[in-house]
């Protein structure tokens, strides 16, 4: 194999390219418009009215009010604030919480820590397509359950969650003990590609995170409903509406609300290009591997998401392989230089640990091509066979 001087790049659901639009609506916000947004003068106020259009802007996506949007600083600030905020607001009335056990470390190691704190937590286990049942999360409820958290879109596997009937279920059980359960959903991977409505989706609060939809890093974005029970993690000088305390970073959020826009905008067209791209490259692995298994479920995933394990062989070999040809991609295991461990999601779908080690995840996104496509289906099936003809290289 031969190394592309041009590389694939086949990792979206790590992170994205910042658009050339969303760079340079955050420039000028560098440079000769850097005034702290809290400052009264002239060049503080231009900082505060694009902090303000930005909310805007958001809340418009989102179908919510103005004073429901925080900006954070990522996913994972939005998952722990989501968590931490409603835990300690409502631990008078009760301390459980119930989430899935195929949750983003960042949600999952949260509730590690609330369990030291004395909060009990309920994972429901997911089918063998990565699915919840509803049910399961209805019959966990008690009337000391403050929260419930569903990932909308899993990140390594792509399937999408009920949230609708996950949320009906709460409010039946909501009055049947005449208490208020919260509904969080992570929907760090939905952007671009589902409906952010949060009246649609009848959520409570809402994780996103701009580098996962061509904005900058470092800037996250959590949907909070008036009245909801909740207690800032973060003290200081109460920006966000003493929500969230920290200057804001202006450039962050100016690229975040464009960068949101834009995929809002887009959306239909390309959930069309990647699911193209995407039933390309499942049909053909299929044929072209033996022994080559989808994760999750066939069809109830996101458009971009192709997730498979290999029989005989390690993820790390597989990613080496392809990166030597110029493709870049990723694994659902947690890679180390000393172990590559299995994928707590895909050990939750019942499969083995020896088949969890032998994951690929391919997530495509707006400028990937057929030809980029062909290009991985003339690479893996030959690497693949290569690996497992070789069984030092399987595994290195």
């Amino acid at each position: 194999m031969i190394f592309n001087k041009q590389p694939i790049y086949f990792d979206h659901a790590a992170t994205t390219p910042v658009r050339p639009e969303v760079l340079e609506s955050m420039l000028p916000y560098f440079s000769k418009l850097y005034g702290n947004p809290s400052s009264i003068y002239t060049l503080g106020q231009e900082s505060r009215k694009a902090v303000d259009d930005s909310r805007d802007t958001v809340a418009n996506i989102l179908n919510c009010n103005i004073s429901e949007v925080i900006f954070t600083s990522g996913g994972t600030e939005s998952d722990n604030l989501a968590l931490k905020g409603v835990a300690f607001a409502s631990n008078n009335h009760g301390k459980h919480i119930i989430t899935t056990n195929i949750e983003h470390h960042a949600l999952l190691n949260t509730c590690h820590q609330l369990e030291k704190l004395g909060f009990k937590i309920t994972y429901i286990p997911v089918g063998i397509s990565g699915i919840v049942d509803p049910n399961l999360i209805t019959q966990a409820i008690t009337k000391d359950t403050i929260l419930v958290s569903v990932i909308y879109a899993n990140n390594e596997i792509g399937t999408i969650q009920p949230i609708n009937d996950i949320a009906k279920g709460i409010k039946e059980q909501a009055c049947k003990f005449n208490t208020n359960i919260l509904l969080h959903t992570d929907a760090v991977q939905a952007a671009g590609f589902l409906d952010l409505n949060v009246d649609n989706l009848e959520v409570d609060m809402m994780s996103l995170s701009s580098h996962k939809f061509y904005g900058p890093n470092g800037m996250g974005i959590l949907y909070v409903r008036d009245g909801s029970n909740f207690e800032p993690q973060q003290m200081g000088g109460g920006q966000e509406r003493q929500r969230r305390s920290g200057t804001e970073n202006v450039p962050g959020i100016v690229g975040t609300a464009k960068a949101l826009e834009l995929a809002d905008k887009e959306k239909i067209q390309l959930n069309k290009h990647c699911l193209k791209l995407r039933e390309q490259l499942i049909i053909e692995i299929k044929a072209k591997i033996s022994n080559a298994y989808l994760n999750g479920h066939p069809q109830k995933r996101l458009a971009n998401n192709v997730s498979f394990c290999f029989e005989d062989i390690d993820a790390e070999s597989i990613l080496l392989g392809l990166d030597f040809a110029g493709i870049h991609a990723s694994s659902g295991s947690a890679c180390s230089s000393a172990s590559l461990d299995p994928s707590h999601v895909l050990l939750a779908l019942g499969m083995s640990k020896d088949l969890a080690k032998g994951s690929l995840r391919l997530t495509l996104g707006k400028h990937n091509t057929e030809e980029e496509v062909n290009k991985v289906l003339d690479v893996l099936p030959t690497l693949v066979a290569k690996l497992r003809s070789t069984p030092y290289m399987a595994t290195i």
